[in-house]
């Protein structure tokens, strides 16, 4: 009896697990960002995230994934 009832538990574990559960997924914060990166042409206009300037992206700097529009903003970010 208790062979059974520990068999039909594990039946169920398994269907909730494999076929139930939703698997975790990115949130669409970072999908998006990541979309963007992934299509930026020569002459988008993009910001850079320690002095707010906007600038093209083939005139910027990459450090840490991020474009800067110099290198002394380069050097006030990773103060």
């Amino acid at each position: 009896m208790i062979m059974k009832l520990l068999l039909i538990i594990g039946v169920i574990g398994f269907v909730y697990f494999f076929f139930i559960k939703k698997k975790p997924t990115l949130s669409k914060k970072n999908t998006d960002d990541a979309k963007k990166k992934a299509n930026l042409q020569a002459d988008d206009m993009i910001e850079c995230p320690s002095c707010g300037i906007f600038f093209e992206v083939d005139d910027g700097i990459i450090s840490t994934n991020k474009y800067y529009c110099s290198s002394e903003c380069i050097t006030k970010a990773n103060s």
